[in-house]
């Protein structure tokens, strides 16, 4: 009989990229919200029940941006910020970990930045030997080096981990021609090649992400994570956010 259920998933390895902002409280409030946070970790649970091998990049905004110390103070060096937002990555990947967890889930958390005590040291053969024993892997602190934004780091473990897809998960329901927030005639895109992305000038992601994805033919998957099971759905293929390829 054919599989009739709707969420079956039409990717079996993927990167999800979640800003810190997913996990926190918003309203620009600082912290860590243990109830978002589930919410996130029991569709990833339910994602991997179905056998799909997820990677999660975790970005830090919630917690602490590089940029806010940008701005001509020369206090501190624009380096610093960054390694300060790539350790906060740490932080989110290491509550995300025992969310998980606590829903019977396996994980393993890797950074970029060393820190034996608390996380793996990213090595893309184990990640990968991971993913394929069913395990969900948290990659923090970026790639470990300064000025690389979080999007460029999710693209190159894309990449690296032969991904079928980048989820890039947003507050907006997809990629407009126009900010819609500010236009309320902005219009939507189902679908782009990388070349429409580039011709109209469309804000997808940093251009050094974009480029990684367009050279690995890495397709990517812009949509909404605050709708209800909007990441479940975006695995299953349904009609969700904008889907930029190839």
């Amino acid at each position: 009989m054919p599989d009739t259920d709707p969420l079956a998933p039409k990717y079996k390895r993927v990167l999800l990229k979640l800003s810190g902002e997913a996990l926190g409280f918003g309203g620009g409030k600082l912290g860590i919200d243990l109830d978002e946070t589930e919410k996130l970790a029991r569709q990833i649970s339910r994602l991997a029940s179905r056998g799909v091998q997820l990677a999660i990049a975790v970005g830090g905004g919630n917690l602490l941006r590089g940029a806010q110390f940008a701005g001509g103070d020369t206090r501190m060096k624009p380096s610093t910020a960054d390694y300060m937002g790539m350790l906060a990555t740490v932080m989110n990947g290491l509550a995300l970990q025992d969310v998980l967890e606590n829903l019977n889930v396996q994980t393993r958390l890797q950074s970029a930045i060393r820190m034996e005590t608390v996380a793996e040291p990213y090595i893309r053969r184990r990640a990968i030997r991971h993913l394929e024993k069913g395990r969900v892997v948290i990659l923090a602190g970026g790639t470990g080096n300064p000025h690389v934004t979080t999007d460029t780091a999710a693209a190159l473990r894309g990449r690296e981990l032969h991904a079928d897809v980048l989820l890039k998960a947003t507050k907006v329901d997809g990629v407009y021609n126009v900010d819609p927030k500010k236009n309320e005639y902005a219009e939507k895109f189902d679908r782009l090649t990388f070349d429409q992305v580039i011709q109209k000038q469309l804000g997808v992601m940093d251009i050094g992400a974009f480029e990684q994805c367009r050279e690995a033919k890495l397709p990517i998957l812009v949509f909404n994570y605050t709708q209800e099971g909007a990441i479940e759905r975006a695995v299953a293929g349904q009609p969700i956010g904008t889907v930029i390829s190839g």
